[in-house]
């Protein structure tokens, strides 16, 4: 794995740090700083909680974290991995009970139910002497980590959608290039139509339905909330027009009806399909073998070019009594992490940082993932708000009302849009704001 240049640490970083934790009762008054790139303290071990418990990840997170503590002599660091459904059920209890990681991941939807909880440092005045901005990432994706005016997080990986083709069923088709706006992937799916096949499976779940209905929904020129997160808004002629174009894929024979979950990534695999929306961890799927197959950004539906992303963010957790030393070692360790990400992408996600993506050798190790990287510009990633996710489930379940003939798409995203209204009130009332 490629190393990259550490670029060095402000030693002010054990005073942000000790400002930062200010306001967390009981708070130990530790001596470290950060010298150059690393902190300088005392020996400390950290423990950093994530959910990456399948694919490449439990393989590449020992082997980074062995990397680092090797390089590290006053900083050890246990590796804790566990489903994502545990860490939501276990982190704020043991943050509260001052028995939490030093370090965490997250992702983007669930930033602002931790930080309107307190569960989180607010670290600008870490993060700055790290010296981090919004420019070091790609566009949009460093804002995820700020709620009411605090910056709680610093980007670790993206994962956008995008258009997987199975060249094989396309050339049955005689269709022999990929296509990129609505006119072509129409004339696509007739031509494949025509040759018996189905060209687009879409499915009423979240992986991948509810992806594309979200991407279809911002090239249409809508969005899902409005600004303050106050009103949902994906029952918008924008959102009617997105989920009619899914559903108007099974009207017109283009799709099966009531697809299963991963019905659809299956087809492909199969040769019963030729695209699937998906997102770019579908990369690294081994079940691809020698199948000719390709990736490309997902084709532009609407009047926009936009796409959906989920996004990942190293946090540090407001323990009750956390030791500031532990954090300013975590500080260290998240910002080697994101130098030393290259060979993330292993994972099907990408680097967060710039200066990773932008290495030469990323593409050249992993070229399936340009089109990926392409799409970054135009992305859009999760809606932050306190709570956000009982809102947004309700999204998933328009889509498949809608899919599977109960609604039509205007009910179906009526009916919903009135569940989420009163979630969000009631999330403004149980979190303030």
């Amino acid at each position: 794995m490629k190393k990259t240049i550490v670029r060095g640490l402000s030693a002010g970083l054990a005073a942000a740090v000790a400002l930062a934790l200010a306001g967390c009762a009981g708070s130990s008054a530790g001596g470290g700083s950060v010298s150059g790139a690393d902190y300088d303290g005392p020996k400390v071990e950290i423990t950093f909680w994530h959910g990456w418990t399948g694919g490449a990840a439990p393989t590449i997170v020992p082997k980074l974290i062995e990397e680092f503590n090797a390089e590290h002599d006053n900083i050890v660091v246990k590796n804790v991995p566990q489903e994502w459904a545990d860490i939501a059920a276990k982190m704020p209890l043991a943050i509260k009970a001052g028995k939490g990681p030093d370090v965490a991941v997250l992702h983007g939807d669930d930033l602002a139910t931790y930080a309107a909880q307190k569960l989180l440092i607010p670290a600008d005045d870490i993060i700055d002497n790290l010296g981090y901005s919004a420019d070091d990432f790609p566009p949009a994706v460093f804002d995820k980590g700020n709620y009411d005016g605090s910056q709680y997080a610093v980007p670790w990986s993206v994962t956008p959608l995008g258009l997987f083709v199975n060249k094989e069923v396309l050339a049955k088709a005689g269709i022999t290039e990929i296509p990129a706006d609505k006119d072509g992937y129409v004339a696509a799916l007739d031509a494949l139509k025509d040759a018996g096949v189905q060209g687009e499976w879409v499915d009423g779940y979240v992986f991948t339905g509810t992806f594309e209905f979200q991407s279809l929904v911002w090239q249409f020129g809508g969005d899902l909330y409005n600004d303050d997160v106050t009103e949902a808004t994906f029952n918008s002629d924008a959102g009617v027009e997105a989920l009619t174009w899914m559903t108007d894929l099974v009207k017109n024979g283009y799709s099966p009806a009531n697809v299963a979950q991963d019905g659809n990534i299956k087809a492909l695999l199969a040769g019963e399909t030729a695209f699937n929306w998906n997102g770019v961890w579908q990369t690294t799927n081994s079940a691809f073998g020698d199948l000719d197959w390709a990736a490309a950004p997902v084709p532009q539906i609407g009047d926009e070019k936009a796409v959906w992303s989920s996004s990942t963010h190293w946090v540090f957790p407001s323990n009750k009594g956390q030791d500031e030393d532990k954090t300013a070692a975590a500080a260290t360790f998240v910002k080697w992490m994101n130098d030393n990400s290259l060979g993330w992408a292993e994972t099907g996600e990408l680097p967060a940082a710039n200066t990773v993506r932008e290495d030469p050798e990323l593409l050249s190790t992993y070229p399936a993932l340009e089109p990926f990287i392409g799409e970054l510009e135009y992305a859009h990633y999760e809606t932050v708000s306190p709570g956000i996710n009982e809102a947004n489930a309700l999204i998933t379940t328009a889509i498949n009302e809608a899919l599977t003939g109960k609604k039509t798409p205007q009910e179906a995203l009526d009916d919903a849009k009135k569940k989420a209204d009163a979630i969000l009130e009631q999330n403004k009332a149980k979190y303030g704001g």
